[in-house]
């Protein structure tokens, strides 16, 4: 009986059904559930069957198969790319936890519902968990997906987890004009767990990819069930959950599109950017001295130290897009040192509007710019965008560049 070895134990008239891990005692057995949950048992009061012998190396976590995938000329070629997050994560057998390490050949083994979809090629830009996530890997993922597109990729999927995944969607939208779909997805629960969602969404991200399209996606589940994925405009799209399968949704409108899991037919049910009718361009500059500040009640002027001596910041508003009144001198010495200031609102839906109210007629007045109804994350990448790539910083932030802007606000069933 080896770590790794999928075990039945018996312990009085209780049965436990698993994978054996690593035991810190002799005294002890750690068996992770199929629920995905560890459990500890007393060794001596314990009868154990082995089930099936480990296919895992415990010295290097690595399985004993191979990954061979087959060119087939008939079919279109999509890259996928990995970042890390729990769609390319396994059980670390050494430790019970589970853990990013998934490169490429790992996801196409561990999704075997891709193949035949599609002809593969990849690369790993990065191995780590979304919160870890940096301008400087956006830059990277930017240019890695230019390059795959260059060299003949017919869309691409890129794997992120999903705490961040708005943010890195939104950066490639506006660093990259693309003539084919670039689809991120990711998993809210682990391959381990028996309601992972990691193989549907996946499946579903490919034949976006494929889809007639050229723009930046986010592909995830849109109900708890296993029938159809969400296509969310990458500058649209808001984490709404911190756990459940459809947390993700589009912000202000219906999702573009979705993918049918069973028959992986694509259906776009509002206007978007048709495959191959933008050249493919990259501009990925970044500024990094940017700042986001959600203002709430009671918080003091001494908040906005925060974007002293920054490049550019970016208020998430009350309403219509305020902040307390005793803030807008400071906010004035902060725009007249340099800093451009942009407004959004905290509220989900809407548009800023700073003409109605003393306050943010006094906020213009200032140098703030409006965000329209710019979504708070999406404004501060944008306008990190902008301060590097636009000789009028102030004038982008209020034109529309990747849907990121709505024509009008209003309200929808």
């Amino acid at each position: 009986m080896n770590s790794g070895d999928r075990v039945r134990v018996e312990r009085a008239d209780q049965t436990y059904e698993g994978v054996l891990l690593p035991s810190t005692t002799a005294d002890n057995l750690v068996v992770k559930l199929d629920g995905g949950y560890n459990v500890g048992i007393d060794r001596d009061a314990a009868d154990v069957d082995v089930l099936e012998s480990s296919v895992y190396d415990i010295e290097d976590g690595e399985t004993g198969d191979s990954s061979v995938v087959e060119f087939d000329p008939n079919l279109p070629t999509v890259s996928l790319i990995s970042t890390g997050g729990t769609i390319a994560s396994t059980v670390d057998y050494r430790t019970g936890a589970v853990t990013a390490q998934f490169d490429t050949e790992d996801v196409l083994r561990a999704v075997p519902d891709l193949a035949g979809q599609a002809n593969y090629r990849g690369r790993v830009v990065a191995n780590i968990l979304s919160e870890n996530m940096t301008p400087d890997v956006w830059r990277e993922l930017a240019r890695a997906v230019h390059n795959e597109i260059e060299n003949g990729a017919d869309g691409v999927v890129v794997m992120h987890g999903t705490d961040t995944m708005q943010f890195t969607a939104a950066a490639l939208s506006f660093m990259l004009d693309t003539p084919v779909p670039v689809v991120f997805t990711g998993s809210q629960r682990s391959a381990d767990r028996p309601s992972s969602d990691n193989v549907m969404n996946a499946v579903c991200a490919v034949e976006a990819a494929k889809s007639d399209c050229s723009e930046v996606l986010v592909c995830m589940h849109a109900s708890e069930s296993d029938d159809v994925c969400a296509l969310h405009r990458g500058t649209r799209v808001r984490k709404n959950h911190t756990s459940r399968r459809n947390a993700f949704e589009t912000v202000g409108a219906k999702p573009l599109g979705e993918v049918d899991y069973d028959t992986g037919d694509v259906t776009f049910r509002r206007e978007h950017a048709e495959r191959g009718v933008r050249e493919l361009a990259l501009a990925d500059d970044l500024e990094s001295e940017v700042e986001l500040l959600k203002f709430t009640p009671g918080m003091g002027v001494k908040a906005l130290d925060l974007a002293d001596g920054k490049a550019g910041l970016v208020l998430e508003g009350t309403g219509l897009g305020h902040v307390h009144s005793d803030w807008v001198d400071r906010i004035a010495e902060l725009i007249d040192a340099g800093t451009t200031v942009v407004m959004t609102s905290q509220c989900i839906e809407g548009r800023v509007c700073d003409r109605v109210y003393d306050t943010g007629r006094d906020l213009l007045d200032a140098g703030v710019v409006e965000g329209e109804d710019t979504l708070p994350g999406t404004a501060k990448v944008k306008l990190m965008w902008a301060l590097a790539n636009s000789a009028d910083p102030a004038t982008t932030m209020r034109e529309p560049l990747a849907g990121e802007i709505s024509e009008r606000s209003v309200p929808w069933e």
